[in-house]
């Protein structure tokens, strides 16, 4: 495969993206298979971490996991109208079975008596089994997980941000009231906040959705939102509060405490691979990718050194042995000794690929008793460690990167983040087609000001921010039609 070139950020940002994730053979475009992607194995290695993060957290709070089919009977979308109207054109239908062969040409052999749609979301089939499977409120709460992949017939397509197949997890559960119903998804949404900012190290606002962007059948949307590189906002991860709308599609009911039967009050949330888009997006530079330790595969890749062949034995058994300790601190370690490749394209190679940490080990290093180390990002400089504290030293240099990379975003955030109160300052700051920035600024609460406020500038409401976050609410006059406004808003163009 001929080697990627890396587009400048400044230049083309666009086209930086894609080539970062080429030359950090994360994935590719399926090509054969419209608007879908194949994951390679370093992409779907960093997958793996966050899904193993997420895992870990559901099932701490009490969640299962568990899987439904990935066909749904067309009826039952069309039992919860909005939810179906807001799915109906991205979704895949299957109408065949079967394939029989006629004159040497393959054809579609039976329809089927009702078409099933290839899962966008799993509502509508969990509701029909939670039917099942709820009668009293002993039964409640019904935490369940699950992970799968989904499709969505999407237009327009873009590696892990925006793709007709991709991966994620779905969480849906079952309450007896709606209190405990959206404590759960308050819960869930502080969730995706913890993951996000403590092991992807990228900082997010926590708000609610407007009515326009909210998921379809839901009574409320809440998500997290994240600033990229180039000022546009990505929305992390959502947590929705579904109320009785698909308990009553569904018929599922309890009998409460007092006797009485009642419909469940339901949630759902989901985290898909866009988060690997927003790893990309936040953190990498010119130079490839660039990983929190957290979530890289591979945390540290030790490049052997030598000239002579006399050296070659030595330094390859150095090499192996320090790998084996810092392997027994938890850590996963590549020890790179191919041949017929020279140290610097190695370390360009694990560069690009963003592995967070890379020694260097030659026949000086092992008279000396050290190695030499080299943070991706956050720290240009070389450092000389001794192998006796080598374990140690390194565990620093990750932690290091950990927060730096999370303080360098929140810093670039709080720098791409103003306070707008007029129209044309509104206006100004959204004026560049390429760029944006995160604005906080005053809106009426109409859908109709929303729309206007986006076919103008291209900016949406990314979210009503919830007051827990430092943020001050106050009253104030709307930014495009100065009307009374609640609260300010998050405004940015999007993802």
């Amino acid at each position: 495969m001929a080697e990627v070139v890396i587009a400048t950020r400044a230049k083309d940002y666009a086209q930086w993206y894609q080539d970062v994730i080429a030359a950090a053979e994360l994935a590719e475009a399926a090509g054969v298979v419209r608007g879908c992607m194949v994951v390679r194995p370093h992409g779907w290695a960093i997958w793996e971490k966050i899904q193993a993060e997420l895992d870990r957290r559901f099932k701490e709070t009490g969640h299962q996991n568990a899987a439904f089919p990935m066909l749904i009977p067309l009826s039952f979308l069309q039992k919860e109208a909005q939810h179906a109207t807001g799915f109906a054109m991205e979704c895949a239908v299957v109408t065949h079975a079967g394939l029989r062969a006629v004159d040497g040409k393959i054809e579609l052999k039976s329809e089927l008596e009702e078409p099933y749609v290839v899962r966008p979301t799993s509502e509508t089939i969990i509701g029909h089994f939670f039917a099942k499977w709820i009668d009293s409120y002993r039964d409640l709460p019904l935490l369940l997980n699950q992970w799968c992949s989904v499709m969505r017939w999407e237009l327009r397509t873009r590696l892990f941000l925006r793709t007709a197949e991709f991966w994620w997890q779905e969480g849906h559960t079952a309450h007896a009231s709606h209190e405990d119903a959206l404590e759960e998804v308050l819960r869930m949404l502080e969730v995706y906040r913890d993951v996000y900012e403590n092991v992807l190290a990228i900082p997010v606002i926590k708000g609610i959705k407007t009515a326009n962007e909210r998921f379809a059948g839901a009574l409320e949307t809440y998500c997290v939102e994240a600033l990229m590189q180039d000022g546009k906002s990505l929305q992390g991860a959502t947590s929705h509060d579904l109320g009785q709308n698909f308990g009553r599609a569904f018929n599922v009911t309890f009998q409460n405490k007092e006797g009485v039967r009642d419909f469940v009050w339901q949630t759902s949330w989901g985290c898909t691979t866009r988060t690997i888009g927003a790893l990309i997006m936040v953190h990498s530079d010119d130079n490839g990718l660039v990983l929190p330790p957290k979530v890289a595969p591979i945390h540290v890749a030790i490049v052997p050194i030598y000239r002579k062949d006399e050296e070659k034995e030595r330094v390859l058994e150095v090499a192996h042995r320090i790998a084996r300790e810092l392997r027994e601190d938890g850590l996963v370690v590549k020890v790179d000794d191919r041949e017929g490749m020279k140290p610097g394209a190695k370390y360009y190679e694990w560069e690009r690929k963003g592995v967070p940490l890379r020694v260097e080990v030659g026949p000086r290093d092992i008279e000396a008793n050290t190695v030499v180390a080299k943070l991706r990002a956050c720290d240009d400089q070389k450092k000389t460690i001794p192998m006796a504290s080598l374990g140690v030293e390194v565990g620093k240099l990750l932690d290091f990167l950990q927060k730096a990379l999370y303080d360098r975003a929140l810093a670039f955030r709080t720098a791409n983040t103003v306070h707008v109160d007029s129209w044309s300052d509104f206006v100004d700051v959204f004026k560049d087609e390429r760029n944006s920035k995160f604005v906080y600024a005053h809106w009426d609460g109409t859908t109709e000001t929303e729309l206007a406020i986006k076919e103008a500038t291209k900016a949406t409401i990314r979210c009503i921010p919830l007051p827990d976050q430092g943020l001050t609410v106050e009253p104030g006059k709307c930014v495009k039609t100065g009307n009374p406004s609640a609260q300010r808003v998050l405004f940015a163009k999007n993802y």
